[in-house]
């Protein structure tokens, strides 16, 4: 999978941010389960100069599931983030996109 993610989560540094961890995941739903998570990439903002990007990747996580229920299926894509306090409580967001889904067949 190839993905083009791009963000600004500069405002989200102040003077008590020490670092920002941020990871892309696929969600979806399965009869067994309400809520699918698979990470498909990772890392660390260490500083504001750092907190507006865009790249250019492919997956670092493979997208996988138990048996073969991702065919056709539909999923979100959720960039979630934890801001890294120097003191005091860590908190977490996220934003979704939706409307993706995958191939019925594979080559």
């Amino acid at each position: 999978m190839t993905l083009n993610i791009s963000a600004n989560l500069q405002s989200l540094f102040t003077w008590n941010t020490k670092q920002v961890f941020v990871f892309l995941a696929a969600e979806y739903e399965t009869p067994q389960n309400s809520l699918n998570q698979v990470s498909l990439w990772d890392g660390i903002i260490p500083s504001k100069e750092h907190a507006k990007f865009g790249i250019h990747t492919t997956n670092k996580y493979r997208f996988t599931d138990q048996g073969s229920n991702l065919r056709g299926k539909e999923y979100n894509l959720t960039l979630h983030w934890h801001v890294m306090p120097k003191t005091g409580k860590m908190f977490a967001d996220k934003i979704v996109m939706t409307g993706f889904c995958l191939p019925e067949e594979y080559r």
